[in-house]
């Protein structure tokens, strides 16, 4: 199972003419997706591959959106042809049938996520030689270009498992053939995709110099890279990897680092052939470099020549680290190294959130979902370290149902006053923090005019202060008040810091709209100081937080059953028991499809009861859905529980608590 993105670039001749293509081999497991996120940003088209046994799932269309999403044009690889020969013994028109099924949902995914302009032109077919098929287990694959001129029909490949003539139709369709052909032919060379990919990736001025130099996929032009993939060699240290997208990098020059704002020299230019780098010395637009000497590097990152460039738009992923696991070393003399070894995995996978809790000396690590855990726990035990692990426990959110305040909050020195209300900020707008479409950088003027339009009055689409990933926005209304521009930053710090903690369980807290209503503050600075505006600013936030009906919110996660008809019923009450709730069943062929929802604390032995109820012959698949409110029945339970865990009184404070006398 491949859990990690390897680089491989190729030298492939089709017709006496040389094609160098960079090949990005990415995990299918919905808990790494991250990684295939991140991939999709360097390259131009993508193989989706497809079980013809299990066909179109789950990660397959979320995969699908995502390439679609970046404009990466997709074509399709149906794969495992002989466990329908061998296992499901199908005939050859069986068989046939089966792929025109998958080919046909295929495009149905291409249709509904691709942009009107690339529908028809991207939607694959065998006769189009953008769909493949074969088996990567015995090497053999066609598309039908390969067919034609090879002469090979369905019913060749039926007697080549019948009779036992599979080496035979290894040599005369060999895979890798197949694949590359359809890559070359298929998809787009660098300077052509740069023209309708960079205006979707890129939000600077497509006429500026820098603009121009990456549609054109000019070499000449300045050096602007966005790095997608981040490996730490034991040696060599930060390895740097992602899409150059114009000018030339060359050992021993300087390149700017626009998230770390650092300058830093390159030492090396490589390429990676798998796990192995091969040195360069150069590379030109439109390659995959890997770069050593840029310590400060990570995912997302955008690398310039030049220091006036607009950065690319943040890798949005599909899903959330929604399940967290606390690790100790076994003997506290391998502190350093745990240390040392969770600040380098979560330097490879920004998905792996590692925390400190300094207050119980717990190391946390919060991943996709618990095969993402196990492998981090695999990976920190082959370093050496012994380590010992808690079972996995789910991650949950504070938010609020209703508006509240404004509540007074006074400094510890009596001295300053602020006056703060706070109401859900809404499922839309979180969506548009979440597409990039309002985000914490963008031009102010913009932001109001884009909230205005949204229904929000004028002074709070003006007076937008910060915009957090997590969907939560602080807005200050205040009309007259004095030295606020000098207490702002430490304003913010108290509104992030009652963000990371919230006061019903010290979990995150999420789509919240918080407004400074008010503020009063002291003449003198030495009496307004952070130690006075940030727990002032915090117990305001609090007090009306828990005045505003405050609920748990738990990851929810949508489940795809496919079953034999007779197991529809088994399948369904899985779902049921686990506080699931079923959205469809349709039957598309011979099996059953079943789209449900079920809370992620809910799925940890879904494995076990899933296998148990079906006898193994149902196939599901998990990825993030959305938030969704703890029932009332049992937000007391699970927030005493979240407490005690953390060592904190069982009993959240009430608003009162938090409002001075």
């Amino acid at each position: 199972m491949t859990i990690k993105a390897a680089n491989v670039s190729l030298l492939h001749e089709r017709e006496g003419k040389a094609y160098v293509i960079n090949l990005i081999d990415t995990p299918g497991h919905v808990d790494f997706s991250g990684r295939v996120t991140r991939s999709i940003r360097a390259i131009d088209g993508a193989v989706v591959v497809v079980d013809s046994v299990e066909e179109i799932m789950v990660q397959t269309e979320t995969v699908t959106r995502q390439a679609l999403e970046d404009r990466v044009r997709p074509v399709l690889y149906i794969n495992k042809i002989d466990r329908l020969i061998k296992e499901l013994r199908l005939s050859s028109e069986q068989v046939q049938e089966r792929i025109s099924r998958i080919i046909s949902e295929f495009n149905r995914l291409v249709n509904m996520y691709a942009e009107p302009e690339y529908r028809e032109k991207w939607t694959v077919s065998f006769a189009g030689n953008t769909v493949a098929m074969g088996s990567a287990k015995d090497r053999w694959g066609f598309t039908a270009e390969a067919a034609n001129a090879k002469g090979i029909k369905f019913s060749d490949v039926v007697d080549a498992y019948l009779n036992e003539k599979v080496d035979q139709l290894r040599e005369k369709a060999p895979l890798h053939e197949a694949i590359l052909n359809m890559a070359v032919e298929a998809m787009p060379p660098p300077h052509v995709a740069q023209k309708y990919r960079i205006p979707k990736i890129w939000k600077g001025d497509l006429n500026s110099e820098v603009g121009k130099a990456m549609i054109n996929c000019d070499e000449n032009g300045p050096a602007v890279m966005s790095v997608t993939n981040i490996v730490v060699d034991p040696q060599a240290g930060v390895v740097a990897s992602g899409r150059l997208f114009s000018g030339t990098l060359k050992e021993g020059s300087m390149i700017h680092l626009f998230g770390a704002r650092v300058d830093q020299r390159i030492q090396q230019v490589c390429i990676f052939m798998g796990p192995y780098r091969e040195i360069v010395g150069t590379l030109t637009a439109g390659n995959i470099p890997a770069l050593l000497g840029l310590d400060a590097a990570r995912a997302g990152e955008t690398l310039s020549s030049q220091k006036d460039v607009v950065p690319f738009e943040a890798v949005k992923y599909v899903t959330e680290p929604v399940v967290t696991m606390a690790v100790e070393p076994k003997y506290s003399r391998d502190l350093p190294r745990l240390v040392d070894t969770l600040r380098r995995l979560s330097i490879e996978d920004p998905n792996l959130v590692t925390t400190i809790n300094e207050e119980t000396g717990e190391y946390l690590i919060s991943g996709m979902g618990t095969l993402h855990l196990e492998i981090a726990n695999t990976l920190i035990t082959k370093t050496g370290l012994e380590i010992v692990t808690s079972t996995p426990i789910v991650i949950y959110r504070e938010s609020v149902r209703a508006a509240a305040g404004p509540f007074e909050g006074r400094s510890p020195n009596k001295h300053n006053k602020i006056y703060i209300q706070i109401e859900p900020l809404g499922e839309d707008m979180i969506g548009m923090i979440k597409k990039g479409e309002i985000g914490e950088y963008m031009d102010r003027h913009a932001m109001a005019k884009v909230l205005r339009e949204k229904g929000w009055p004028a002074e709070e689409a003006r007076g937008v202060w910060a915009v957090e990933d997590t969907g939560n926005m602080l807005i200050e209304v205040t009309k007259g008040a004095q030295f606020l521009q000098e207490v702002k930053d430490m304003v913010l710090a108290g509104y992030r810091w009652g963000l990371k903690e919230g006061p019903l369980a010290y979990e995150s807290v999420r789509g919240t709209k918080v407004k400074v209503t008010d503020i009063s503050l002291h003449e003198d600075p030495v009496h307004r100081g952070p130690a006075q505006i940030m727990p002032m600013t915090r117990r305001a936030m609090f007090a009306a937080f828990m005045s505003a009906n405050p609920t748990l919110l738990e990851p929810v996660q949508k489940i795809t059953v496919k079953a034999p008809p007779d197991l529809l019923g088994a399948a369904t009450s899985v779902i049921s028991q686990k506080r699931g709730k079923v959205l469809s069943v349709d039957q598309r062929g011979h099996l059953v499809y079943v789209v449900g929802e079920i809370p992620t604390s809910e799925t940890f032995d879904l494995s076990e009861v899933m296998r148990s109820a079906t006898a193994g012959r149902a196939f599901w698949g998990l990825e993030f859905s959305h938030w969704a409110p703890v029932p009332g029945s049992m937000i007391n339970q699970v927030i005493a529980d979240i407490r005690k865990r953390k060592g904190l009184p069982s009993e959240p404070q009430k608003a009162e608590d938090f409002i001075e006398a």
